[in-house]
């Protein structure tokens, strides 16, 4: 029979009866695999099995019986339980009738000794009065009698009772009347003063001597006297000595008030008030006579050095103001160290936008003089009104050059490091303005310095320069010209770049939430308008110069020879001594147009100038006639005008040549082929008049009889 351990063995979770009867069986000898079928003895499983059931059907009723007795049981402890519990309940409301029966009688009680309370006090108070009244009434008959006899009153250590006994007398003396008691109120009044005196001597003596203590009781012995707010002067002005030492007004005083805020904590009863009135007799004082020394001695005789004086010391005065703004000085301490800074600054705030402009004027002009100066230069008087209005227009449709050109020896008149001190002196005076300025008036004034700035940048500089620019450009039929008005426009752009900066990053957050906002944009536009015409009417000017350079070198290069060789079967080019020189100016044009363009710009100069080169070529190739071989010899030109189209690297221009190559092939194509070739895809969109006009340049184009191919 199986034991108890090895039931529960087999009975352990998870349970699984297939698994169970399967252990069973290994266990059991011959019951299982082991040993093969031989081995297998089903009676003797059988036999184990039913030995088995009938040990589990004991172990079921074993448990039964053990679970019925531990139900019955828990019964037991159950119902026990339960009356314990009811006791307890009666205990407890037997214990909380008691204690609201205990609780109503100690109210009870605390009533009458509330009210007992009241009667004496009712019957004490008037008693402690007489009794205060007749003390006071002592002590005031020895100032009758003329004889301070009381100890309180020679006691050096009874002060404080001297002083509270005074302050009273002192009351009741000012309702007596003068005429009955004049005497006696004078002696009153001279002791209360010479109290009061002893008082704040005492708490200087203290304040000395670093003991915190005895100055809280002197200070608050002295709140009740008039001379309370002359100790908290005392105070002030005592911890104020050696504390600047230092050449740092600001950083001195910033530690003063750190040093000082926790001490008017533990002296005084409102440390607000001191620590605010401290405050303002250093900005009264101290800061006042500071700023005013360091601006009055500039204010006349160095302008430059006076406002960046006025912008550090506001600066350093408003820094120090938002240090102070930590320490407890009343409700509206922003409110008063804003009135306390502009009490020093006023005066020099009010006039500060005028010094900016006239410094800005003066400073301009002079940094502009400097330079022309420099180039032993007589700024020209330009023009204005209306007469340079009618120049300009004329100049713009005509392209006529109205006054005599001025050779500038490649000199382009702009300064960048001229541009840089002018927007230096001007991001200073930004900046002065933002931190100077009344925020109502900030875009006025801002408004006021971005004009200065336009007129001495934009106007006086970069406008003069386009001037110049545009009158040392020469005729379009110059010969050797030296161009130099795309140095002016590389120049120019790199300036403009810096202005437009400066614009967007510092004018732009002082005026962006204001109306001033459209007249600076409205500016700004109007004067790149300006500039634009004059570098595109300057620009075009160049590209005629350019176009009429090598119309110059085609017409002294290019000869009639050239496309109609004596010996047709000795021509030993690859294309013309014009056609070299020509492309040679080309290239080095058009390189020259990357360096000063930058952006679009280069591929519109480009474009133009393009279309300008391959209309000369054009023109210049319908002047001749051409024979077989001469025809050979253009068409290797225009190759050569093509590969050097690619350098623009603008399709239009490329594609320009490329119909031009093809046109010149009708100079050498067979009379057979003609109309062919005229029908080809890169000559069939064109104007039979034009492909006509090619074909009569051919020497043959009578005796071959050409023209029936386009009748």
């Amino acid at each position: 029979m199986l034991n108890m351990a090895t039931t529960a063995q087999l009975f352990e979770e998870p349970f699984d009866a297939d698994e169970y009867i399967e252990r069973l069986a290994w266990r059991t000898p011959g019951g299982g695999s082991k040993g093969g079928a031989e081995a297998f003895d089903p009676k003797r499983l059988l036999e184990e099995f039913e030995n088995h059931i009938e040990e589990l059907k004991q172990l079921d009723e074993k448990i039964q019986r053990r679970v019925e007795k531990l139900e019955h049981q828990c019964h037991r402890e159950a119902k026990e339980f339960a009356h314990k519990v009811q006791d307890l309940q009666r205990s407890n409301q037997v214990a909380f009738q008691h204690f609201q029966e205990l609780d109503e009688h100690i109210s009870y009680v605390a009533t009458k000794v509330c009210h007992l309370g009241d009667q004496l006090e009712g019957v004490n108070t008037p008693r402690q009065r007489a009794v205060e009244a007749q003390r006071l009434m002592t002590y005031f008959n020895e100032f009758l009698d003329g004889d301070l006899r009381s100890d309180v009153f020679n006691n050096p250590d009874k002060i404080k009772e001297a002083a509270d006994i005074i302050q009273k007398l002192h009351l009741i003396a000012q309702e007596l009347p003068f005429d009955r008691f004049a005497d006696v109120k004078a002696k009153i009044a001279s002791k209360y003063h010479d109290l009061e005196r002893q008082l704040i001597q005492e708490f200087t003596a203290a304040q000395r001597r670093g003991e915190i203590g005895r100055m809280r009781e002197v200070a608050a012995v002295l709140l009740h006297f008039k001379g309370y707010a002359h100790c908290v002067d005392v105070y002030i002005k005592q911890c104020q000595e050696g504390a600047y030492l230092r050449n740092d007004v600001f950083e001195d005083t910033a530690v003063l008030c750190q040093r000082v805020n926790k001490q008017v904590g533990e002296v005084f009863s409102s440390p607000e008030t001191v620590m605010a009135k401290l405050i303002q007799n250093i900005f009264e004082n101290k800061l006042q006579a500071h700023v005013r020394e360091k601006l009055d001695e500039t204010r006349h005789s160095d302008v430059e050095q006076y406002l960046k004086n006025l912008y550090d010391l506001y600066t350093r005065t408003t820094t120090l103001a938002t240090k102070l703004t930590e320490f407890n000085l009343g409700s509206d301490k922003h409110t008063f160290l804003s009135k306390l800074i502009k009490s020093i600054f006023s005066s020099y705030l009010e006039s500060y936008i005028d010094m900016e402009r006239e410094y800005l004027r003066t400073r301009g002009a002079m940094i502009l003089q400097r330079y022309y100066d420099s180039k032993n230069h007589q700024k020209r008087p330009l023009g204005t009104g209306s007469i340079q209005e009618l120049k300009e227009r004329i100049r713009q449709r005509t392209n006529l050059p109205l006054g005599p050109i001025i050779d500038t020896h490649g000199e382009t008149f702009l300064s960048p490091e001229l541009v840089v001190n002018l927007l230096q002196e001007t991001r200073h005076a930004f900046e002065r303005c933002h931190r100077l300025s009344d925020p109502s008036d900030l875009p006025k004034n801002a408004f006021s310095i971005f004009l200065l700035l336009v007129e001495h940048l934009c106007v006086e500089h970069i406008d003069y320069a386009l001037e110049i620019g545009l009158s040392a450009i020469p005729s379009s039929d110059a010969k050797n010209a030296n161009l130099y008005f795309l140095d002016v426009v590389q120049q120019a752009n790199s300036i403009f770049h810096l202005f437009d900066k400066q614009f967007n990053d510092q004018l732009m957050p002082l005026i962006s939430s204001s109306p001033k906002l459209a007249e600076c944009l409205h500016k700004k536009k109007e004067v790149i308008e300006q500039m634009e015409v004059k570098l595109d009417t300057g620009i075009d000017k160049t590209l005629n110069c350019m176009v009429g350079q090598m119309k110059h070198i085609l017409t002294t290069e290019q000869k009639k020879t050239d496309f109609r060789p004596e010996d047709e079967n000795n021509v030993m080019i690859q294309y013309t001594t014009a056609c070299s020189k020509v492309c040679a100016y080309v290239s080095r044009q058009v390189e020259h147009v990357r360096k000063s363009m930058d952006g679009k710009n280069v591929d519109t100069v480009l474009t133009e100038l393009g279309v300008r080169f391959h209309r000369l070529i054009h023109e210049h190739l319908q002047q001749y006639s051409y024979s077989s071989m001469g025809g050979m010899l253009a068409i290797c030109d225009v190759a050569e005008y093509r590969r050097c189209a690619k350098d623009f690297r603008v399709p239009l221009v490329l594609q320009l040549f490329d119909t031009l190559h093809a046109l010149c092939n009708l100079l050498v194509v067979a009379p057979d082929n003609l109309k062919q070739v005229c029908s080809g895809e890169q000559l069939t969109n064109l104007d039979r008049n034009l492909l006509h006009a090619f074909v009569q340049l051919r020497v043959d184009y009578r005796s071959a009889r050409l023209g029936r191919h386009f009748s």
